[in-house]
C-alpha cells in the first residue's frame, strides 16, 4: 500500500461528498438528530472497519456528532483503503 500524493487525493476528494483533508487525514462530520443515533452510527463504522481491518479514529461530541478522520496509520498518511472506507461509510451507512 502506497501514499497517496497530494494531487491524488484531492482528486478523490471531488468525488466524495463532504470529505476533506489535512494532517495528512481525510476527514467528515457527520450530525444525527440525537446522541442514540450518533452512537448507533459509530457502532455500524466499528462493524464496517473491523471487516476491512483498517480502523478510523472516531470522535463522538456535542450530543450528536461525530467526527471520523481516516489514514493509514502503517504508511503515515491517505492511502486507496482510506477512500475505500470513507465510501463504505457514505454508501452503507447513511
Amino acid at each position: 500500500m502506497s501514499l497517496l500524493k497530494e494531487e491524488q487525493i484531492y482528486s478523490n476528494l471531488k468525488e466524495m461528498d463532504q470529505w476533506s483533508y489535512s494532517n495528512a487525514q481525510i476527514h467528515k462530520e457527520f450530525s444525527f438528530k440525537d446522541f442514540i443515533d450518533a452512537l448507533s452510527f459509530v457502532n455500524k463504522v466499528a462493524l464496517e472497519s473491523e471487516k476491512m481491518d483498517h480502523h478510523p479514529d472516531i470522535l463522538l461530541h456535542s450530543w450528536n456528532k461525530v467526527k471520523i478522520s481516516i489514514s493509514t496509520h502503517s504508511e503515515g498518511g491517505v492511502t486507496e483503503r482510506d477512500f475505500e472506507l470513507a465510501k463504505r461509510i457514505d454508501s452503507r451507512l447513511i
